[in-house]
């Protein structure tokens, strides 16, 4: 298996056989049999999960697993191939789906071991119907090569080649002279193909195949009159097309069931067809899979390994699907679909994100040993995030220390592929191309209000409340987490928003904009749970005055695990550069959180009349420490980190009634650091109780760099 499908055993496994390999009945790179957990009917496996999970990776592993041992295809619904018709083919004559079935064919007919290509007279003939309804005013050479794709479905390097060429051309040659005719011209091109086929091929089977059409719904029998119901039906569009476009993919299963009918080829092909679909969300992906799944569910056998990748939970589109997780299938899938469900034969597997074993395997810096544990806790187990980092790692060893010096480096993915930097890389992968811009701006907000704040000070005037909250729903929908106080909840997406926010103007100008805005937003008039948000975003800008203040005036009085809380929120602002005393950025690139938080700047610092200085300083500190230490941009520093666990040792003594918390924080807090994750919120397995509005757990830091 490739080296950045660590993880994904459960799908590939051998010994014992994963999911695939026992729905298939082919060991994987192998041509060899295997049982099959699913010897009637198979369900319909969909990977689900987020943007940057790996689904495309496996179904690309999968192909490379399969190719050249059984018939298999990979077709991404999100191509461009899919999204119009070809200039010259009018709209009426073509769709996603037929289009897809074509793609599809054309792969599945390659020749695989111990067996030969195969054909498909069925669905050649309905698409050869379906294009024919186009072809109105189209010239015999542009007839010809639409006639000819879909006769030979990718014949290029068999031992039929030949034959076939010049059986297609033949065709082609009567189909050109039927439809340039005098009489009618779909139902000419259709008597045309019809007889071709009869021609072409003696054998019982292409006989059977090329009057199957006789039992279309209203063709009394006769296939030339079902195929021309079907081209019409395919032209009136709406639930009409939907119909012939079921049509057409039973007749791909039919051809595929019939290549395997007999006992000599069930002698020479081993195990099932392989189709993999991948963004079946959109495209011509729903129409395959509720055809699939609807004739399933009536009875209408197959016997082809369907595997997709869905982006989100898939809850709309296969509500009664059987959901799993993706261990819970390595070695059953305990799958029983309900008979009045056709949604039910579908599988779901939750593809998960990555450990920091997996990751440790994955990345490798000699120079940097904490370097792996860092990308987990950045990327939060995301494997697309983490194979970039890797690359950009292994091409630039001299940026090992830094992981915002490996985000903004310029890495190449694929050998013939322009170089570009690698939080680019994965923004471009990780949410919509279509709405990146705005996105970047409302990853700082905490929630629609906010965003809406944002969205009138940074956006454009056409985008407005509706807008935020659609933008919302579909992160939602495409699989990303929900978490209150946060309006982009997945914390390594919102990292890379926030550095590209930073990095849009050359003066820092938007990033400016945006925490200053937020910092009017949670106005002083606002309830108190809301100071935080305010000091956190000014602590974004620099300014650590008041954040320091309000946690050293809160020590004594406030309930310790809320004080708690509130620190680690403040502290989790995102940090860019260095600051001036104003609060501005400079050029620079220094961090001087470490030297704040080790004491080293304690001399130089000008303590406020009328307070504690000793305790002014500590909290000055420890602010500091929190902040470098749970920036995952940062790694994590050993000195720092002892150093924080001394301030909330010290602490402790000085707040009898919230002794435990500070003192079980001393200790959390530190080594959650240096193993690369997050703090436990309140000191106390992570059960903060703190139910002030905005709360966002775990997940709280609203970007870092």
């Amino acid at each position: 298996m490739h080296r950045r499908l660590h993880g994904r055993g459960a799908l590939f496994d051998v010994e014992p056989a994963g999911l695939v390999p026992r729905i298939v009945g082919l060991r994987p790179y192998q041509h060899r049999a295997l049982p099959l957990e699913h010897p009637g009917e198979l369900p319909f496996v969909v990977l689900t999960g987020a943007r940057g999970l790996g689904k495309s990776a496996v179904l690309a592993e999968l192909r490379d697993a399969y190719k050249g041992h059984t018939p298999v295809a990979l077709v991404d619904c999100a191509e461009e191939q899919f999204a119009a018709p070809p200039p010259e083919r009018p709209a009426a004559s073509w769709s996603p789906v037929g289009q897809a079935l074509l793609v599809v064919a054309e792969q599945l007919a390659e020749p695989v071991t111990g067996a030969g290509r195969i054909t498909f007279p069925r669905l050649m003939s309905g698409l050869v119907a379906v294009a024919a309804g186009g072809w109105g005013d189209a010239d015999s050479e542009r007839i010809r090569r639409e006639v000819e794709r879909i006769l030979l479905l990718n014949e290029s390097g068999s031992w039929i080649s030949g034959f076939a060429g010049r059986w297609a051309g033949k065709v082609a040659a009567k189909v050109v002279a039927a439809a340039t005719g005098t009489g009618p011209l779909v139902s000419g091109a259709i008597e045309a193909t019809l007889e071709s086929i009869a021609e072409g091929f003696a054998s019982r089977r292409h006989q059977k195949a090329s009057v199957w059409y006789r039992t279309y719904p209203n063709a009394g029998g006769h296939a030339q009159r079902g195929l021309i119901l079907l081209s019409g039906h395919f032209r009136a569009g709406g639930t009409s097309r939907e119909h012939a476009e079921r049509y057409l993919v039973r007749a791909l299963l039919a051809d595929l069931t019939e290549a395997y009918a007999g006992v000599l080829p069930r002698m020479q092909r081993l195990g099932r067809p392989l189709v993999l679909v991948d963004n079946v969300q959109t495209g011509p992906g729903p129409g395959l899979l509720d055809a699939v799944l609807r004739d399933r569910a009536e009875g209408v056998a197959d016997q082809v390994a369907f595997v997709a990748g869905l982006r989100g939970e898939g809850r709309e589109l296969l509500r009664g699907g059987t959901r799993r997780e993706l261990a819970g299938v390595a070695r059953r899938s305990e799958w029983t679909p309900d008979p009045a469900v056709p949604s039910s034969r579908a599988l779901l597997v939750a593809l998960p994100p990555l450990t920091p074993d997996d990751t440790l395997h994955l990345v490798g810096a000699p120079d940097a040993p904490q370097l792996p544990h860092a990308v987990h806790r950045l990327t939060r187990g995301n494997p697309l995030g983490i194979a970039l980092l890797a690359d950009a790692a292994a091409q630039h060893p001299e940026r090992a220390g830094s992981l915002a010096d490996l985000l903004t480096a310029d890495v190449r993915p694929d050998e013939d592929g322009p170089a570009a930097p690698v939080y680019l890389l994965l923004l471009d992968r990780l949410v919509p191309a279509d709405r990146l811009d705005e996105l970047t701006v409302l990853a700082a907000a905490h929630d629609h209000d906010s965003a809406c704040a944002l969205a009138a000070a940074l956006l454009p005037d056409d985008f407005g409340p509706a807008d935020v909250r659609a933008l919302q729903n579909r992160l939602a929908r495409e699989g990303l987490p929900t978490v209150p106080g946060q309006f982009v909840a997945d914390p390594f997406v919102r990292t890379l928003l926030l550095l590209r926010l930073h990095l849009r103007d050359a003066d820092h100008s938007g990033w400016r904009t945006a925490h200053e805005t937020l910092v009017a937003h949670y106005t002083e008039d606002r309830p108190a749970g809301h100071a935080r948000f305010r000091l956190h975003h000014q602590l974004a800008l620099g300014r650590t005055g008041p954040a320091v203040a309000h946690l050293r005036d809160g020590f004594p009085v406030l309930d310790t695990r809320g004080w708690l809380h509130t620190l680690r929120f403040v502290a989790a602002a995102p940090y860019f550069h260095a600051h001036d005393a104003e609060g501005r950025d400079f050029t620079g690139h220094g961090d001087r959180r470490a030297a704040v938080a080790l004491g080293r700047t304690d001399a130089q610092q000008r303590v406020p009349d009328g307070v504690d200085g000793v305790l002014h300083l500590r909290i000055r500190r420890l602010l500091h420490a929190v902040w470098l230490l749970t920036d995952p941009l940062v790694l994590p520093d050993p000195k720092v980190a002892d150093r924080l666990r001394f301030e909330l040792e010290q602490l402790s003594n000085l707040r009898p009634a919230g002794n435990a918390l500070l003192w079980r924080a001393s200790r959390d807090w530190p080594a959650a650091a240096l193993a690369g994750r997050p703090p436990a919120a309140g000191g106390d397995d992570g059960d903060d109780g703190d139910d002030d509005e905005g709360d966002a757990g775990d997940d709280e830091r609203s970007g870092v760099a």
